[in-house]
């Protein structure tokens, strides 16, 4: 018995900015930005809107997709680095909304891996036959750690013609490399058992904690005091850190390496992988990683151009269009593979 996927679903807010937009608040430029992360839009989410509002379409969509009721779901894992609330998360919150009423429920803090870690333990419930209908969730509100003012939003929204004040604009800079890189969105998966050959085949992760502050948010946790300041606000201190280069050596080395080995314990090879979904962090680290593979373009997917990096939410985002677009087809062997902060990593071979 396997775990199979069976239906999908995605959900990006309304509110779109393109590089022009955050040209008009920090110093870059459209150039700049797609040279660096093939980035050219991503899409924020509402004040009022949570990360649970954010996975909620997605995770309806994907519940109808797989022509399930929200009673029939009796798992439900969601993957993401910013939850509703510190404690208790986001899963109990979407459980309510979506009245999922015998559903247990969790959150996972993998980060980019998050997704790939959820695959692994919907994956574990099934095959143990603990749980049969399990909702798999990614989302992401990265708004919430924008540090900009309402101004700038109104500026990079093209709200007003009226330019920052230099002084805000060499302030919006400062975490330039870091906020041009996330986007708001979720994406939604239903697993059920399946014994004609489809589903999960296997999953491999991995975790190295000496890598712990290549990519990290230092604010937000008990290592950090006092908890709150009134200048944390400001300081980006809640922006996740990313040590770009280190990252990139990281990311091009430990994903092929897995793909590789997953593949090799299961007696498979590149050949017999039809599509790869990446997580979509920037499109530079999957060309590298496409490239040290030695795969052909129409065996990779990659729409990171359109929403930005949105961590637990790119791999069910990405395959779901996949799926739309035709590009993964029934019977197809797809390798997802993922790289976070923590370091974790990992990939999860799955026929659909």
């Amino acid at each position: 018995m396997r775990a199979a996927i069976t239906g999908t679903g995605m959900y990006v807010p309304p509110l779109t900015i393109d590089n022009d937009g955050l040209a008009k608040i920090m110093e870059t430029s459209d150039e700049w930005i797609q040279v660096r992360t093939g980035i050219r839009e991503r899409h924020y989410a509402d004040p009022d809107m949570a990360t649970s509002d954010i996975a909620l379409p997605a995770a309806r969509a994907a519940i109808e997709d797989a022509g399930l009721t929200p009673e029939e779901i009796d798992y439900l894992i969601v993957a993401t680095m910013t939850p509703d609330y510190y404690f208790p998360g986001s899963a109990p919150v979407l459980q309510a909304k979506l009245g999922l009423v015998n559903a247990a429920c969790l959150d996972i803090r993998q980060q980019c891996a998050g997704f790939i870690y959820a695959l692994q333990l919907a994956d574990a419930v099934i095959r143990a036959g603990q749980y049969r209908k399990v909702l798999v969730v990614g989302a992401e509100a990265h708004v919430m750690f924008m540090p900009w003012s309402e101004r700038s939003w109104q500026v990079a929204k093209g709200e007003t013609d009226e330019p920052l004040p230099a002084e805000e604009i060499a302030r919006n800079t400062e975490t330039r490399d870091r906020t041009v890189l996330f986007g708001d969105g979720g994406g939604a998966m239903v697993l059920e058992p399946s014994e004609n050959g489809r589903g999960i085949l296997d999953v491999l992760v991995k975790t190295d904690g000496t890598e712990v502050k290549r990519l990290w948010t230092p604010a937000g946790g008990s290592a950090y005091r006092p908890y709150f300041h009134p200048d944390m606000y400001h300081s980006g201190d809640q922006i996740p850190i990313v040590e770009g280069r280190k990252v990139y050596v990281l990311a091009v080395t430990r994903m092929p390496e897995v793909v590789l080995e997953i593949l090799e314990r299961n007696d498979l090879t590149l050949d017999d992988i039809d599509l790869v979904v990446m997580h979509q962090a920037n499109l530079r680290i999957n060309e590298a990683v496409q490239k040290r593979l030695g795969l052909p373009d129409e065996k990779v997917f990659n729409n990171i151009g359109s929403y930005g990096n949105t961590t637990a939410g790119t791999i069910p985002i990405a395959f779901h269009e996949a799926v739309e677009q035709g590009r993964a087809k029934p019977g197809d062997l797809v390798c997802f593979v993922g790289l976070g902060s923590g370091l974790n990593w990992g990939a999860v071979l799955c026929r659909i």
